[in-house]
């Protein structure tokens, strides 16, 4: 399954918590976890996870272990090719 997590900083960016986020990443990479990009952006969120997952809970799990420090609102992604082929 692909996600796309749109998401706010809760508090200052520092070199501790990108290194607390980069161990995170390493756990979720053994629980089937692949990123696919993270982009900073500007305007209404900081930044943009995408990512690919073996089921929502797992996706989840891993945004809920970032709960203090990010708030976010993640998406199902369904490529296009796929969505088409439902349309009757």
């Amino acid at each position: 399954m692909i996600f796309i997590s749109l998401i706010k900083n809760k508090q200052k960016l520092t070199k501790e918590l990108l290194a607390e986020n980069q161990k995170l990443f390493e756990k979720e990479k053994k629980e089937g976890i692949k990123y696919l990009g993270i982009y900073y952006t500007l305007g209404r969120y900081d930044s943009v996870a995408i990512f690919e997952a073996p089921d929502e809970k797992i996706a989840m799990k891993a945004f809920i272990r970032r709960g203090e420090h990010l708030a976010t609102e993640t998406l199902v992604a369904v490529p296009a090719e796929e969505a088409r082929k439902l349309v009757e």
